[in-house]
């Protein structure tokens, strides 16, 4: 047990320092980034402030590669300092000086979905929005496409189809909007047209607007009404119109589920939230399995050499494994892949490859 504590807290450690180290690397890089970027109306303090917000995303997207050079720096360190000769010559497998690390990296992982994953996405979220309010210099309205904006909500009553041409930074207020209400059964009841539609307490509130009924027998024209302003009920949210058109990432973890059904009610397809919500659920699978590729190519004694290049091909192998993990999250939002398939499968194959690695690498 002792000698389990001794790695885990090594590991620890050694986790830390390089992940100190790339937060400061990322947050120069992205400082000198945004200074460019934004222009001299931009005060230095609210450049810093925005650089600040997405370090996190930053450090959350490269934790694989900090788990493979902290595995790394560690087992080259035990090597030249001959602990792990001293391990296996008390009669202990080399193996055991991996359960400390691999327990060590199974509580950073629970801890970085659990914890780490909401933070991300309220960080990267905050980030975007002052990084758009400064890009367009405090202007209320900005444009959100060449054809506009375009929404969807969904009831007991039927769904109602919503376009905009342009909204204002908090997509709570849209301007030159049409809604196209359909009934349960599919068939179109009504149509409205309104100069402004803002998002208040459960209801688009439409200004000068005028509404034609759809309903078969009648003429859409003459059977048409103004109204200088109409409540349409909705169960929109400002974050929910906004995560609608943004990554999956910015929603946090514990809100996917509920968001998720949110879509589907709503008649969005929720594919991309559902990979997106299995890979987070694998992803201290797939963080042990870099911890265990890492080991493989370094639990070695150090007069063997060759150590910058099994470091190398550690590196290599993990990034090899990231892109196949990232190929099939492609593969599972384009629908060529069940969800729960595209997630699991490239963390459990690393996994058990990376395992075979160790055991061919220590065993024979």
């Amino acid at each position: 047990m002792i000698l389990h504590r001794y790695f885990a807290r090594r590991f620890f450690w050694m986790f830390m320092s390089i992940l100190g180290i790339f937060a400061l690397f990322l947050g120069l890089v992205d400082l000198v980034e945004q200074l460019r970027k934004f222009d001299s109306d931009v005060s230095f303090g609210q450049v810093v402030q925005v650089t600040l917000l997405k370090l996190p995303e930053g450090l959350y997207e490269i934790l694989p590669l900090v788990m493979i050079l902290a595995t790394a720096a560690l087992f080259l360190m035990l090597a030249r300092s001959s602990e792990l000769v001293v391990v296996r010559a008390a009669g202990r497998a080399g193996l055991t000086a991996l359960l400390g690390p691999v327990l060590v990296a199974l509580v950073i992982s629970g801890i970085t979905v659990a914890m780490l994953n909401p933070l991300v996405a309220a960080t990267s979220k905050r980030a975007s929005d002052l990084t758009e309010s400064y890009e367009s210099d405090g202007a209320s309205v900005i444009s959100i496409g060449k054809e506009g904006l375009w929404l969807r909500q969904g009831g007991a009553r039927g769904q109602t189809v919503i376009r905009a041409d342009r909204a204002n930074p908090d997509a709570t207020v849209l301007y030159d909007v049409s809604f196209l209400a359909y009934a349960p059964d599919g068939g179109p009841v009504r149509r409205i047209q309104a100069a402004e539609a803002a998002l208040e307490n459960g209801a688009w509130v439409l200004h000068d607007a005028k509404a034609w009924p759809l309903a078969a027998g009648l003429n859409p024209e003459s059977s048409a009404e103004r109204h200088d302003v109409l409540r349409i009920e909705s169960d929109l949210t400002q974050d929910g119109i906004r995560d609608r058109f943004g990554k999956p990432s910015a929603i946090a973890i514990w809100d996917l589920p509920a968001f998720i059904g949110g879509l589907e009610q709503a008649g969005f397809s929720a594919r991309r939230h559902v990979v997106w919500f299995q890979m987070e659920l694998a992803r201290p699978v797939f963080l042990i399995a870099m911890v265990l590729v890492a080991a493989g190519f370094t639990m070695r004694p150090a007069r063997l050499g060759r150590t910058g290049l099994h470091v190398l091909a550690a590196v290599l192998l993990g990034f090899g494994l990231y892109y196949v993990r990232n190929f099939a999250q492609i593969m599972g939002e384009n629908g060529q892949l069940p969800p729960i398939l595209a997630a699991w499968i490239p963390p459990v194959a690393s996994l058990l490859l990376a395992l075979g690695l160790v055991l061919q690498m220590e065993d024979g």
